[in-house]
């Protein structure tokens, strides 16, 4: 099975834990079996294996997200980078072309599509081999999946069927509606849309080519940021004749606010915190190294990180996007391809940061022009090499680097390290990277 999980947004509903680098699918919420915890996109990722271990998956995702997903999901998964946002056909559009350019996937072969981040069981990536299986007998050109809704909601576009078949013709599309209008919706029979379809590749090829003048791959990456932005339904679902939908019944939740996620909790509190006995329907999720506790209150949720603090209402947990846009703030943590680091202390002229490398990684070869920075080893080992100069390092070491000095570290067990840059100016966007073809892994 050929996959696409498409996986964008700044997940600002979910502030203080996620941000415009750490969107919600990455936040590990998930407590395991084995009492460790993953995110939406570690559990997707792990219920496909788990039904198909040969699916081949594609993320496609913006440049931003890349580090995370490498984190995350290793090295091996298939990725689709999106210069820029231009909404889902074009990034749907691109990714097809990576399967059939780049990973030389055959255009006849059927692929899915469905969002990174749904919270569902084993029995939803059963329905999309379904769905891919009935894409391959070209009975139409678009199947979808219609999720049998349990109540009229105001948050989905709705498909009607021409039948109340398992598998039927689509009769027509509908915008999201109001309640009301839901209610006779589904009086007619109507579906979910959940953004979920199959196709062969070959077709959403053609129709890109119909709609986007591009010769293959590389050539629409390079054009991605002059293309028209408009979404796949508009571009594509909604002219198509022949489209077909299969119903699912199973459980499907949308986790885009606390007031949802903190449903779908196996545990009331995640990090160090406390709930006397007159609270209830309280959720603290503490990424902080200090304790949270709560006294007396009612469906509340509690959220903490370096970035902030969120106290809320969970029904008005919906409604804080407007209000975080107002903060303009240091991004606080993320996590990288080799590792994850983590905002300490911010000064006028400094900044420092705690910096955790995963065993056998290393940090990009660089240097920075406004900056001197200062690395101070507290546990693991590793090598450091600086402008050419490879050295061993060991909790207690300082290493000591210059503006304009070419530098980088690389760990032989998981090391930490504390990063101190001093500098008029530091920015982000203060680093040149280079080559090092010396480095040993």
């Amino acid at each position: 099975m050929n996959i696409i999980l498409l996986s964008g947004g700044s997940g600002k509903r979910l502030w203080p834990l996620s941000n415009d680098i750490r969107s919600k699918q990455f936040i590990k919420i998930f407590k395991k079996e084995d009492g460790t915890y993953e995110s939406m996109v570690q559990r997707v990722y792990r219920q496909i294996k788990k039904v198909d271990t040969d699916a081949t998956v594609t993320i496609a995702t913006s440049k931003t997200q890349v580090s995370a997903i490498h984190n995350q999901l290793g090295e091996d998964v298939g990725i689709s980078v999106e210069p820029c946002r231009r909404d889902t056909f074009p990034a749907i559009a691109l990714a097809t072309a990576y399967l059939v350019d780049v990973m030389h996937v055959d255009p006849s072969e059927s692929v899915v599509v469905c969002p990174v981040d749904p919270y569902v069981e084993d029995g939803y990536f059963e329905a999309l081999k379904e769905l891919s299986e009935q894409a391959d007998k070209c009975e139409a050109n678009l199947v979808l999946m219609g999720i049998e809704p349990t109540y009229p909601s105001e948050k989905y576009g709705y498909i009607i069927p021409e039948s109340a078949n398992h598998v039927a013709s689509v009769q027509t599309f509908r915008e999201k509606p109001t309640a009301d209008v839901a209610e006779q919706y589904i009086a007619q029979g109507a579906l979910w849309n959940g953004g979920v379809f199959a196709y062969k590749l070959g077709y959403v090829m053609d129709k890109a080519h119909e709609l986007m003048d591009f010769t293959d791959y590389q050539d629409l990456f390079d054009k991605y940021e002059t293309l028209k932005k408009i979404s796949f339904d508009y571009a594509v679902a909604e002219h198509e004749p022949k489209i077909q939908v299969v119903r699912f019944g199973g459980m499907w939740k949308d986790l885009g606010t606390w007031n949802t996620l903190t449903e779908a909790m196996d545990e009331s509190i995640i990090g160090k915190g406390e709930l006397n006995d007159k609270c209830s329907g309280v959720h603290i999720i503490n990424e902080m190294d200090v304790p949270v506790l709560a006294m007396g209150v009612h469906d509340v949720v509690i959220s903490a990180s370096p970035e902030g603090i969120l106290v809320s209402d969970k029904e008005q947990s919906s409604y804080i996007k407007p209000f975080v846009d107002k903060f303009e703030q240091q991004i606080m943590f993320a996590e990288k391809s080799w590792g994850s680091f983590k905002v300490v202390d911010v000064e006028t002229t400094s900044l420092t940061i705690k910096v955790t490398l995963n065993p056998g990684h290393s940090m990009n070869y660089h240097s920075h022009k406004n900056r001197d920075e200062v690395w101070v080893v507290i546990s693991g080992e590793g090598r450091t090499i600086v402008d050419g100069m490879e050295q061993m390092v060991k909790p207690g070491d300082v290493i000591t680097m210059s503006a304009g000095c070419r530098h980088t570290v690389l760990a032989d067990t998981e090391l930490k390290l504390i990063e101190v840059q001093l500098g008029e100016d530091i920015n982000v966007y203060d680093k040149q990277k280079f080559e090092l073809k010396q480095l040993r892994t």
